[in-house]
């Protein structure tokens, strides 16, 4: 079983479940969590995060049907990593609908390729 790490912020205007759905995902994205993989259980999730076991299975069941975790009845949840590449699919169009209104931006306000380039750069480097 996977040693899963979420935060919750319990001042986040976002609900409870679609932050452990988010890093859930945002896990298997990374690879952090592979095909195959058990997640814990929802009881013992939900004892980790001190949440109730109805809003940890309503984040599983949110990516049972979106097809990142796969249900065993009775043994529990697993990572289904078919639906690894089309998440990330997803995110790279939302990167290059940003992206596109950086592009505009740009051109705009009369900046080079090169400038808009090195500016992409320098933000991606950082952390």
């Amino acid at each position: 079983m996977s040693k899963i790490s979420i935060v919750i912020s319990q001042t986040s205007p976002r609900p409870i479940y679609e932050q452990i759905e988010d890093r859930i995902r945002s896990l298997i994205v990374a690879g952090e969590l592979n095909d195959g993989d058990e997640l814990p259980s929802i009881r013992a999730l939900a004892q980790d995060l001190r949440v109730s076991v109805i809003t940890v299975k309503r984040a599983y069941d949110e990516l049972v049907a979106a097809g990142f975790l796969t249900s065993v009845q009775g043994k529990g949840c697993y990572v289904s990593v078919k639906n690894k590449e089309l998440f990330r699919e997803q995110r790279m169009r939302i990167v290059e609908g940003k992206l596109d209104e950086a592009a505009t931006e740009a051109k705009r306000i009369g900046m080079t390729l090169d400038e808009l380039l090195s500016m992409l750069t320098i933000i991606f480097e950082e952390e």
